[in-house]
């Protein structure tokens, strides 16, 4: 049975999806997750057309078993399209001493959220991205800086657009390739979207920014829409929605890809993704966290192309 096929009257606008499955969909998961099968699901994601993907995290093992293993995912990958977060200059530079060329890092939008995560102010998290942002810059490495909880900060609540529009100003001023406005608790709506991005857009570009957005109030597909109503066109996911801040409470999975990729096709976007293989890797993802995940579109998806159930799915 053919794909299920949308319009096309965008059918010239590409939009980036960045999968972060393997570092903010993995990170929190109560079973280890073996090395092989990351890497495992890292090559399904390939095979299906994701051409941007964060693989791992370089923070201490201790603070996050699941990313004990960063040097050895580090390793099996090259090229600026394969990103690593990184929390300081150690951890950057364990990043590229194992061959990172492209890194991520950190800001949540608060003096408290900021100590809850890496255990310092906001002032002390912006010097110290400063001072990673100039040596990536040095070393000809890609930065993508992450500005966390800019609908809400999970201690303190809304955050006034006005602040996020001070903080953004400081972290371009530092010159990373890429700004990253997080709905980390998946707490924002389309109005605030809008009213976050449009100004943004207006004064440095779209291509400046990527979104990252969670789905905790169930409204994270309808603010991917609203930031892509203001020419934003690069945006985080992860497969089967897998994914959740472990130092923001009650933030749940991230936008299920799946949902994201079946949204922009209907649209008639391009994104360079095989729906239905991707689907299939939504199972090996469960088979993997022995969890259960998917997109709110899977159920009717599955049915529309005779598959009666999940493991059907899998070939």
């Amino acid at each position: 049975m053919n794909e299920p096929r949308g319009v096309t009257q965008n059918s010239n606008v590409q939009v980036m999806i960045n999968e972060v499955a393997l570092r903010d969909g993995l990170q929190n998961q109560p079973k280890l997750i073996a090395t092989k099968d990351k890497l495992l699901l890292a090559n399904a994601l390939v095979k299906v057309g994701i051409s941007s993907m964060e693989v791992t995290s370089c923070v201490h093992p201790k603070a996050m078993p699941q990313m004990a293993d960063a040097e050895e995912i580090i390793s099996h990958f090259s090229g600026r399209q394969f990103s690593v977060l990184v929390p300081n200059q150690r951890g950057y530079q364990r990043a590229v001493a194992a061959g990172a060329k492209s890194i991520a890092l950190v800001v949540a939008s608060t003096d408290l959220f900021n100590k809850k995560n890496i255990n310092m102010s906001l002032d002390e998290v912006m010097s110290v991205v400063s001072d990673v942002v100039k040596q990536a810059k040095a070393d000809d490495v890609f930065v993508r800086v992450y500005l966390s909880g800019a609908c809400e900060c999970p201690y303190q609540g809304k955050i006034a657009v006005e602040e996020i529009h001070r903080l953004v100003a400081q972290l371009i001023a530092m010159k990373p390739d890429e700004v990253s406005i997080a709905d980390t608790t998946g707490a924002g709506n389309p109005q605030q979207i809008i009213q976050l991005l449009q100004p943004l857009v207006n004064r440095y570009g779209s291509d400046m920014f990527n979104v990252h957005l969670h789905d905790t109030r169930g409204l994270a597909l309808a603010n991917a829409w609203a930031a892509l109503s203001v020419g934003i066109t690069k945006f985080d996911s992860s497969v089967g929605g897998l994914g959740g801040c472990p130092f923001a409470p009650g933030a749940s999975g991230n936008l299920a890809t799946e949902d994201l990729v079946f949204m922009l096709h209907e649209a008639g976007y391009e994104t360079g993704i095989d729906l239905a293989e991707l689907v299939n890797v939504v199972q090996l993802a469960e088979d993997i966290t022995q969890s259960t995940l998917g997109g709110k579109m899977l159920p009717w998806y599955r049915q529309k192309m005779g598959l009666t159930n999940t493991k059907q799915a899998a070939h």
